[in-house]
């Protein structure tokens, strides 16, 4: 038993690769690919929510479905492929991720209803399923203990560049093109990153894979997908009562608790609970959850402030989100160093802390408020979030056994994913109901055959306000003001969600003086010293 552990630490010692910074841009080109599309179909949602030929007629519920299809599919698979990564070699993993995310973004730029769109936009899902926890792993395989937080860095810096930069060219492509070119842009950058990851990065595999746990994975799709089903509902009937929302919800949570269940007795974990055990883990992964469902949750809805409540083309809005990615791009490369020198707990609470802050100031914005606060507040939760992404995720990945690395990156970007996920549906649904209720009195002049698109969402109430001439005057300012109002609530939500998130992470990492951990086996339960092993007492 002595000698098998410490032949699983040797496994475990990485060695530099002479090409690594190569191969990390080879990495990150496929990496900015998959997460460009959380973000890239924002700007076209109002497009999107037009009547045929210019849309698709989705409703709200469809739309917020059109992000959350390709985040669920994209979270709950994260740990499969990770498996199939160690298992089958990350290089092909990576090949087949490009060529699977490549097929179904064609199929999603024809896509005839909404109902098309969300399936194809899941297939996508599954491709950067495979794409994301691989490119993770490979850094850990092929950069040295001393070189890897920086590298990390790097990688968590692009997935946050990809997020923020996703509007932006999906403005650009709507200022010229139909909705479909955001999916289609997809296919030369596919080609580029293929034949790169083809001639430049090695393979490598887990030399010991783990078994996979079907069972596992079906109970935890099952469960978020029914979760936030039941939160859409509720948002999209303005009614958190019925049946339907509570039959979703509840019947999510019943299968998460199996999930939980199934994965704590089975010899073969889709998901080892067991890391969660660790604070510094727990905390780290938990700082990262909560930043995506701040990011995509006010994405989802301040594209439709900036659009419909103020009016801008689709890439006047997207350049208006620039300095999210400007803040990203120039904060995120420091984060690790000033974590090294103030501690992972200080960099990650100030970040969420300075993020609530920012979501306050988005709350008292209106239609009239000067651009320059807007852009202030997206800078300053630009740089908040860049602080805290890559020092969380480079304590997560320091806590995982480095020869199980596409298990445990799959696990901290599953979980990443899922708050995305939750902050679309979470956000999206309260600010849907809010307007709802905000918008019904006012509908009384408006022929009953219209009443339902222009409650449906404040892009559909100025849609039908063009159609009335001058007599949708009123029904359009109403409709903005109740969308303001909504906002205001969603942001103030956002914001206490994100500042209970912060001391959460005050109160469970570590912090900068205290001693370090001795090293943990997360499988096996041993504690390795610097003279031997010996079973924990």
């Amino acid at each position: 038993m002595l000698q098998n552990e410490r032949d699983d630490l040797m496994l475990a010692k990485p060695t530099a690769d002479p090409h690594r910074w190569r191969i990390l841009a080879c990495l990150v080109v496929s990496l900015v690919l998959t997460v460009l599309d959380t973000s890239i179909i924002s700007v076209a949602l109002r497009t999107l929510a037009l009547p045929a030929p210019d849309g698709l007629g989705a409703s709200s519920g469809d739309l917020q479905w059109s992000v959350d299809s390709y985040t669920l599919v994209f979270a709950t698979l994260l740990i499969t492929a990770g498996l199939a990564a160690d298992r089958f070699g990350r290089k092909r993993a990576l090949l087949a991720g490009l060529l699977v995310f490549g097929a179904f973004s064609a199929a999603s730029a024809y896509a005839p209803d909404a109902r098309q769109l969300i399936l194809y936009r899941g297939g996508m899902g599954i491709g950067a399923a495979l794409v994301v926890p691989a490119t993770l792993a490979v850094i850990t395989h092929v950069f040295p203990p001393a070189e890897r937080p920086k590298a990390i860095g790097v990688w968590a810096a692009s997935a946050g560049l990809a997020v923020a930069i996703g509007p932006v060219t999906g403005g650009l492509l709507l200022e010229h093109y139909w909705w479909g070119s955001l999916f289609l842009i997809n296919l030369p950058i596919v080609l580029v990153g293929a034949v790169a990851v083809a001639l430049v990065v090695p393979e490598s595999a887990d030399p010991a894979p783990r078994r996979f746990d079907p069972v596992g994975v079906l109970l935890c799709v099952t469960g978020l997908g029914l979760l936030v089903l039941g939160i859409i509902e509720g948002g999209e009937l303005d009614d958190w009562t019925s049946p339907r929302v509570w039959a979703g919800t509840l019947g999510g949570l019943a299968l998460l608790t199996a999930f939980v269940l199934w994965e704590r007795r089975s010899t073969h974990p889709a998901m080892d609970l067991r890391c969660f055990r660790r604070a510094r883990f727990s905390a780290a992964v938990g700082a990262i959850t909560v930043v995506f469902f701040g990011l995509l949750g006010s994405s989802f809805y301040m594209i439709f402030y900036l659009q419909s409540a103020r009016g801008y083309s689709s890439l006047q809005a997207g350049c208006c989100l620039l300095p999210l990615a400007v803040a990203q791009l120039a904060f995120s490369p420091h984060s690790t160093a000033l974590a090294r020198r103030l501690g992972v707990r200080t960099v990650c609470t100030a970040g969420l802390v300075m993020t609530a802050v920012t979501f306050l100031g988005v709350s008292a914005l209106d239609q009239h408020s000067p651009l320059w606060q807007c852009e202030a507040l997206f800078f300053l939760m630009g740089s908040a979030m860049g602080y805290v992404m890559p020092a969380a995720t480079a304590s997560a990945m320091a806590a995982m056994p480095t020869r199980t690395a596409g298990a445990g990156a799959a696990l901290v970007n599953s979980l990443r994913q899922v708050g995305g996920a939750l902050g679309v549906a979470v956000l999206g649904s309260l600010l849907a109901s809010q307007y709802r209720s905000g918008v019904h009195g006012h509908l009384r002049p408006v022929p009953p055959a219209l009443r339902p698109l222009a409650e449906e969402s404040v892009a559909g109430a100025l849609t039908v306000a063009d159609g009335l001439g001058i007599r949708g005057d009123a029904l359009a300012e109403r409709a903005v003001d109740a969308f303001v109002s909504a906002m205001r609530v969603t942001s103030l939500t956002a914001a206490g969600i994100t500042l209970a998130g912060a001391v959460l992470v005050w109160l469970f990492l570590p912090p900068r003086n205290a001693p370090p951990p001795t090293r943990r086996r997360l499988l096996t339960g041993r504690v390795t010293h610097s003279r031997g092993i010996r079973p924990r007492p």
